[in-house]
């Protein structure tokens, strides 16, 4: 592993390829619900990436900076149209400490899965808690884990099967940690690539959340404001800081 992590030169020159994470009405519907929470003060992001979300938010009025690891996933935003105007600090979300105060922080598409243990889950809404106003939203969006998909005994969950991607989930229900192992076909060659993750539950985070001094406001199935059920695969929670 390089000092990018898992995000190194090659997987971040291919990151933005997903049509999911891509699709415009996703993108839309993600900027409107941060915007509402950033209201007239600025937004930070945990883990910047690319700047999948942090330039169309920036370009809807919402000033913002960002944290990321990768240098290589910078690279890529830095790349983009108006990717040069977004102030990223290179660093762990963990710790990284950025000037001043922000309405909004956000860690998006299960990248606090990225911490693969709980004191680094616990540590990073330290971190976020710190970084924000009195009143300010700490939103969060990651998916549910499909422990229920689990024949007893068994370890692995096929999440993707496609003409150029296989994607499976193996999980370890003692330690929370799971990895996600993914076979990308391009131009007739088969790469894999694989990136451990530790789950958590929404209880988990929520206390986690407390721990920070934050409480829980709104969580959601996903940026339509879906209600979050027994049946959703993921969540959108919003933890406030309470002040002065």
């Amino acid at each position: 592993m390089t000092d990018d992590g898992h995000f190194n030169t090659e997987i971040a020159a291919h990151y933005d390829d997903d049509p999911a994470s891509n699709d415009p009405a996703l993108i839309a519907a993600t900027v409107d619900v941060l915007k509402g929470f950033a209201a007239s003060g600025p937004a930070l992001e945990f883990a910047s990436g690319t700047g999948r979300i942090a330039l169309p938010l920036a370009a809807a009025g919402v000033p913002v900076t960002g944290i990321e690891m990768s240098r290589a996933m910078v690279d890529q935003m830095r790349a983009k149209p108006r990717g040069e105007n977004i102030p990223v600090t290179i660093g762990d979300m963990t710790t990284a400490q950025v000037d001043g105060t922000f309405q909004l922080v956000f860690l998006i598409y299960n990248t606090i899965n990225n911490l693969t243990t709980q004191d680094a889950q616990v540590a990073c809404f330290a971190n976020a808690a710190a970084h924000l106003k009195p009143g300010g939203a700490f939103v969060v969006e990651v998916g549910v884990p499909q422990l229920q998909r689990l024949p007893l005994g068994e370890r692995f969950v096929p999440f993707d099967v496609s003409d150029t991607h296989w994607g499976v989930d193996e999980y370890d229900v003692v330690t929370q940690e799971f990895s996600s192992h993914h076979m990308n076909i391009r131009d007739g060659v088969a790469q894999l690539h694989s990136v451990p993750f530790r789950y958590v539950w929404p209880s988990e985070l929520d206390l986690m959340a407390r721990m920070a001094g934050l409480r829980l406001s709104q969580r959601w199935a996903d940026w339509t404001r879906a209600p979050f059920t027994e049946l959703s695969r993921s969540h959108v929670s919003v933890w406030v800081k309470d002040g002065p």
